[in-house]
């Protein structure tokens, strides 16, 4: 194949690169629907290549690569596709398992690029105001920084790949923490290498067709949107755990109150005081004022007694959390409950030693029953009252070798902490904190809308990435 490439405004011939020089990896989870998807994705790619030659591209599902936690975060995983794919092949391309990728238009772009130089491709994301999840990095100037959207895949050419696996192993990684991959990633790489490689902008990706699915890319939260052929989960089937204590309670369950409980059918508030006119509900643990771990763990065990009705998920929140109920039983209806599923924002801690993977609790923790079955019969529970309760049930989660699936609809953070081109493509479920908002504002204009409406607008094209 040949095609006419734009060049300074004038016309060429490219060569496009041979198929089995494109090494493919589905960011895929282990959680069964996530696999199903997955695969799915891999097999457009493979049947698209069918069409055109029988060179066919390396497709690899990350989730199955090793057994190692870590390789979600990417940076432990270079290593290994360096020495895999080093000597015989040019580009790795990551996509999420909802990324539609038009295989003609992505090697039209990458016929234009030098493969034997160092790239990173992708569509760029920048933050409008520094922020706490990029640990409020370039804080004179944040918008200077471009990172890539996951969603609209993103692409290494080998020689950078093998220039990062080597900086991997000659180098620790110098952050514990794994909060957002996307930003973590190329912060990374442009410690790493001083020179030659940059994120195309939008209008690049316009004009060359850069992963091009509908104009630029168009991408969506496949389970979300267009998967769940089923009914969303009952009401009758989600208990809510509200993680509250006395001194919050008249400044900020009036707001829950006057947002989302209406759409909970079991909610209950736990608290370090017992007051009546709410209800909270005190379960004998003092209050901390980190970590919570003592009250999460008692919020398990009544979950499974016979206080509370007997239902097959927990979603526990804090109580500044902001959430959408009716759109989390839209989410729901991909998973099997009778599976140990724990799902929510995933962060990670210590990845790159053999650590583990968490729900962060702000955004909300789902659990199914048999997840919080498991746990407890693990014996798993907190060294201290004031544990961090996400952390910790991580720890528990990774040693009893359950996964830890990861949704990006819930959010630690508020809106505003997040790049508006990376909400613009989302139906979110969840924002966190209080901090310097209108909180019944925020949930109004984010999360107020019912699952239908959000459905109709990003079909009309006003997701566009």
């Amino acid at each position: 194949l040949l095609f006419l490439c734009e060049l300074s405004h004038i016309f060429v011939l490219c060569v496009p690169p041979d198929l089995r020089e494109i090494v493919f990896v589905i960011q895929s989870q282990s959680n069964t629907f996530h696999v199903r998807q997955a695969e799915r994705r891999r097999e457009d790619l493979l049947k698209q290549a069918r069409g055109f030659t029988k060179k066919q591209p390396v497709v690899l599902l990350l989730h199955s690569l090793s057994e190692n936690e870590g390789d979600w975060s990417i940076l432990p995983l270079l290593p290994y596709l360096s020495h895999s794919f080093g000597k015989n092949s040019s580009w790795i391309v990551f996509l999420e398992e909802e990324t539609n990728v038009k295989l003609i238009a992505l090697i039209k772009v990458l016929a234009k690029v030098d493969k034997n130089k160092e790239w990173f491709l992708g569509k760029p994301l920048f933050d409008e105001e520094s922020t706490i999840i990029h640990h409020y990095a370039f804080a004179e100037n944040p918008s200077i920084f471009k990172y890539p959207d996951f969603a609209a895949s993103w692409a290494l050419s080998i020689p950078l790949v093998v220039r990062l696996a080597k900086k991997v192993k000659e180098e620790p990684l110098k952050s514990d923490f794994t909060i957002d991959l996307k930003h973590e990633v190329r912060y990374y790489a442009s410690h790493a290498v001083l020179h030659g490689f940059q994120l195309f902008s939008c209008n690049t990706c316009r004009a060359s067709g850069l992963l091009i699915c509908d104009m630029c890319a168009f991408v969506f939260d496949s389970c979300l949107l267009f998967l769940s052929k089923g009914e969303p989960v009952n009401k009758e089937d989600i208990f809510v755990a509200v993680k509250t204590c006395k001194k919050f309670h008249s400044e900020r369950v009036p707001v829950i109150k006057k947002t989302w409980e209406k759409d909970a059918l079991f909610l209950e508030y736990y608290s370090d005081h017992a007051d009546p006119s709410i209800p909270t509900i005190n379960l004998g643990v003092p209050n901390t004022e980190r970590g919570h771990c003592g009250k999460t763990f008692a919020i398990l065990q009544r979950f499974l007694s016979s206080a509370v009705p007997d239902t097959k998920w927990l979603l526990i929140v804090d109580d500044d959390t902001l959430i959408s109920i009716p759109r989390l039983q839209v989410l729901l209806s991909c998973y099997d409950s009778s599976e140990p599923v724990s799902l929510g924002e995933r962060y990670g801690y210590g990845l790159s030693q053999g650590g583990y993977s968490y729900i962060t609790g702000g955004g909300g923790m789902v659990f199914s029953r048999e997840a919080v079955v498991r746990l407890l019969k693990s014996g798993c529970k907190c060294y201290s009252n004031d544990a961090p309760d996400d952390m910790v049930l991580g720890m528990c989660l990774n040693a009893l070798g359950l996964p830890v699936t990861h949704s990006p609809l819930f959010h630690q953070a508020r809106p505003e902490d997040y790049a508006r081109d990376f909400l613009a493509h989302q139906v979110p479920i969840s924002f966190h904190k209080h901090w310097n908002i209108d909180p019944i504002a925020v949930f109004n204009k984010w999360l107020k809308n019912d699952f239908t409406a959000s459905q109709d607008e990003l079909k009309s094209g006003k997701t566009e990435l």
